[in-house]
């Protein structure tokens, strides 16, 4: 079972992502920071905010955002905004999203990575001060 928790540490990180997804959204607009860091960086995301409220391991949940990620890429490529009847809603495009690019699924690969090392590299940072 999972239990509830408040980290106020992954809620911080999440809100600084947060930002920082704002102004690639709105501000960049090139062939690599917004369509591919952007990416790697909504997978972190996504991952914090589920440690801001949930206690499950690293690991474990790193696989499932990746997996979702996943899924919502692969309901891109059978654009599934347009199946659910949603396509001509421009909040649903961006959250569904509608254009496939297999570059997107290293991102998130590359995002989930990220995680897990930062997390080995912490645990391990910790374990050294004890």
């Amino acid at each position: 079972m999972t239990a509830l928790t408040f980290s106020r540490r992954h809620a911080l990180l999440a809100l600084l992502l947060f930002g920082i997804e704002l102004l690639i959204g709105t501000q960049l607009d090139d062939a690599f920071i917004r369509p591919f860091v952007g990416d790697l960086l909504v997978v972190v995301l996504i991952y914090c905010l589920l440690r801001t409220l949930l206690v499950i391991p690293c690991y474990p949940l790193a696989i499932g955002v990746l997996l979702f990620a996943t899924l919502v890429e692969t309901g891109q490529y059978f654009h599934l905004a347009d199946r659910l009847g949603l396509g001509h809603i421009r909040l649903a495009r961006i959250i569904i999203g509608s254009t496939f690019d297999p570059k997107d699924l290293l991102a998130y690969l590359l995002g989930t990575v990220l995680i897990m090392v930062s997390h080995a590299a912490r645990e391990k940072w910790q374990g050294a001060r004890t």
